[in-house]
């Protein structure tokens, strides 16, 4: 069964950085394109990031462009996504998900983690 984990999330004033990672287990990364997508209190689950299987290809939302930046380590079987000049409007629960083709629509994603709570408050 695939799983994947999520962690790194926290409580960071505005203007800070936190690195979330996501963690594959009982599959191989390799194969698959990884996304990132962020969930607030009372909204649609949102489309962050994403990153083809070999990592040649990434696509960022634009209200993380320039801040956001996704990487992946296959030889660590993990995703990262780096978050520098944080924002309140980015407190959420991060979750990476799966799939076979690099895009920013949840449903193209077929395993999810359980998610990580990114609070960005002073």
């Amino acid at each position: 069964q695939l799983q994947l984990v999520e962690s790194g999330g926290g409580l960071v004033q505005p203007g800070g950085s936190l690195r979330l990672s996501c963690a594959a287990s009982g599959f191989t990364l390799d194969y698959y394109a990884i996304g990132w997508f962020r969930q607030a209190p009372g909204k649609e689950r949102e489309g962050v990031s994403c990153i083809s299987s070999s990592g040649g290809s990434t696509n960022y939302a634009d209200s993380v462009k320039g801040r956001f930046t996704i990487s992946r380590d296959n030889a660590k079987n993990t995703v990262y996504l780096q978050m520098n000049s944080l924002k309140p409007e980015d407190t959420a629960v991060y979750y990476c998900a799966a799939g076979f083709i690099a895009t920013m629509y949840p449903s193209d994603f077929g395993s999810w983690g359980q998610g990580t709570q990114v609070t960005v408050s002073s």
